[in-house]
C-alpha cells in the first residue's frame, strides 16, 4: 500500500507543476494586422458568421480547403473569414503565396513564437473556429473544413 500511495503523491505533485492553460473564451477577442495593412477586429464583425482559419503554406490539407473557404465566403452575405497563416515565413512569401492560392478574405501572419491571445494554440493544422453572429464560439474544426461542414455547423448540426 505505501508503493501506492507514493505513486498517488507523485502523480499528484505532477498535476500540480504542470502548466496552468487558461480555457479559451466563449467569447474570443482578435485585432490583427493583415498582410495588406489593414486591421481585422473580430468584434466589428457581429452580426456575421466568421471563420478564423488557421492554416501553413507547407500544409497540403490547408491549401486543398482554402478555395471552399473562399467559395463559402463569397456564396454567403452573412459569412466572412480570416486566414491566419500560422507560420515563420517572410511575410513576402506568404504574400506570394496567397497571390498563388488567391482567396476572398483577409489573411494575417501569426508567427509561431506569438500566438493569438483569445484562441487555443492549434494542436494540428488547418484548424478553424466558427464564431456565431453572437461572436460566441459556435464549432471548432481541426482538419480541413469543407462548405458542406460549415453548413452544417452553422444550422446547428
Amino acid at each position: 500500500m505505501t508503493l501506492f500511495k507514493t505513486f498517488a503523491a507523485l502523480a499528484f505533485a505532477l498535476v500540480l507543476a504542470a502548466p496552468v492553460h487558461a480555457a479559451m473564451p466563449l467569447q474570443p477577442t482578435l485585432k490583427v494586422t493583415t498582410l495588406d495593412g489593414k486591421t481585422f477586429d473580430l468584434a466589428a464583425q457581429r452580426g456575421k458568421w466568421v471563420i478564423v482559419n488557421y492554416w501553413a503554406t507547407w500544409c497540403v490539407p490547408c491549401i486543398k480547403e482554402m478555395p471552399d473557404i473562399s467559395h463559402f465566403v463569397a456564396t454567403h452575405k452573412n459569412v466572412t473569414a480570416i486566414g491566419l497563416a500560422y507560420d515563420d515565413s517572410d511575410p513576402a512569401d506568404i504574400k506570394a503565396f496567397i497571390a498563388k492560392h488567391p482567396v476572398v478574405y483577409p489573411i494575417a501572419q501569426v508567427p509561431l513564437d506569438k500566438p493569438v491571445k483569445d484562441f487555443d494554440e492549434p494542436r494540428g493544422l488547418p484548424t478553424t473556429w466558427l464564431i456565431g453572429p453572437d461572436g460566441k464560439v459556435a464549432k471548432p474544426f481541426v482538419g480541413p473544413v469543407t462548405e458542406a461542414l460549415l453548413s452544417a455547423a452553422m444550422n446547428g448540426k
